[in-house]
């Protein structure tokens, strides 16, 4: 039956990429791209035209996030994932508390635990669909955060721990947040995210913006004799960035798209504009839900549904997979739910690059398809 439903063309959005992450690129920064690959692609990292796309990307952060004094744009290798063990060895001195409240934050929590030079961290767990705080612990030098959960949809204020010791770094994870959210850095030390979420590009770096803090807390534990593998080595991350490189080869389109998608946000109106667009998006699916029958919103609490990703549950008339199986054969992908999370639901990107217009359109297609299911 799911075959043969079509989707009349008018009802459709102009794109139909809806991913949380790898996102939708633009196709504008594709073109761009296909215009530099002759001089760009396969030339070595150390070479002045990869250089230069490098500082553009860090220059273009920088500006994007309107970064205060003193704090540097630290770019590597390897994605998120590879942040938090970066974060593990170079930036943890010993006991850590984390605010756990989704998959994402989970793995950082994880390796934390794993690690045999690091004592017990303490965690502060909440449900999906609900959100987890840090609170001030004597002895935590670390404290870590999630700005946008990923996997469910719930995002929180990046503020700095009151009562924390003096000197205690707060991390947080701006993967899907970063780019859609507003937030002040001087809030925080260390604002880390990947490229393939808001920034419009793909995987394989992971961005920091780090704090004098953070920076000095970096370089003390390497002097502490710690053993840091020389991939995951902070310090070599922030040495080489000022250099307008990687240690290792990175990936070359990834760090294009990436200063590409940056310098249309900025030409459009850095954060401000981008977190106002991602509202408006947000606005149009979150409202929906909220006068649908058949939908509603996974995140309860208003206050803590996110204009990054949007996750929406369904009634249980209503199969979300068949849904997002003819949505797909429609042209429209990338609308499962995260896989671990297990719900009958929807989850929806709602990053700058896409349309508030598209959204929109969404919804109808949605409504379309479960008039006929």
């Amino acid at each position: 039956m799911t075959d043969s439903i079509r989707i009349p063309d008018d009802l459709k959005p102009v794109d139909g990429r809806f991913g949380s992450g790898p996102s939708k690129v633009r196709p504008e920064g594709v073109e761009a791209l296909s215009r530099v690959a002759k001089t760009f692609m396969g030339t070595s990292h150390r070479q002045k035209a990869v250089k230069e796309q490098v500082a553009r990307l860090r220059r273009g952060i920088g500006e994007f996030f309107s970064i205060p004094d003193g704090y540097e744009v630290i770019i590597s290798n390897g994605g998120t994932s590879a942040f938090w063990e970066t974060a593990t060895f170079g930036l943890i001195r010993d006991r850590a508390q984390f605010a756990e409240f989704g998959e994402f934050g989970a793995k950082f929590v994880k390796a934390v635990k794993d690690a045999p030079f690091l004592g017990e961290p303490t965690v502060h767990k909440a449900p999906g669909g609900s959100a987890a705080y840090l609170t001030a612990e004597a002895g935590v030098d670390a404290y870590a955060s999630v700005h946008n959960e990923t996997s469910t949809g719930v995002a929180v204020q990046v503020k700095r721990v009151a009562g924390a010791d003096p000197g205690a770094l707060l991390l947080t994870d701006a993967t899907s947040g970063g780019g859609s959210l507003e937030v002040d850095l001087t809030e925080t030390d260390v604002y880390y995210l990947a490229p393939q979420k808001a920034f419009g590009s793909d995987g394989g770096l992971w961005i920091a913006l780090m704090s004098p803090a953070a920076i000095e807390r970096a370089h003390e534990i390497k002097a502490s004799g710690r053993y840091i593998p020389q991939f995951l080595d902070l310090v070599t991350a922030i040495e080489q960035s000022r250099l307008e490189q990687t240690y290792n080869t990175p990936a070359l389109a990834t760090v294009f798209l990436a200063a590409e998608q940056v310098d249309w946000m900025n030409a459009q109106g850095g954060l401000g504009w981008a977190a106002k667009r991602s509202a408006e998006s947000a606005a149009a699916i979150y409202g929906w839900a909220d006068r649908s029958a058949v939908a509603t919103p996974f995140v309860t609490d208003p206050t803590l549904r996110s204009n990054a990703v949007a996750t929406i549950d369904f009634a249980d008339g209503v199969d979300a997979a068949a849904l997002a199986k003819v949505l797909r054969a429609n042209g429209i992908v990338d609308t499962e739910p995260y896989r671990k999370l297990g719900r009958n639901q929807l989850r929806v990107a709602l990053y700058p690059t896409v349309d508030p217009a598209d959204v929109e359109a969404l919804t109808r297609c949605i409504d379309y398809v479960v008039e006929r299911l």
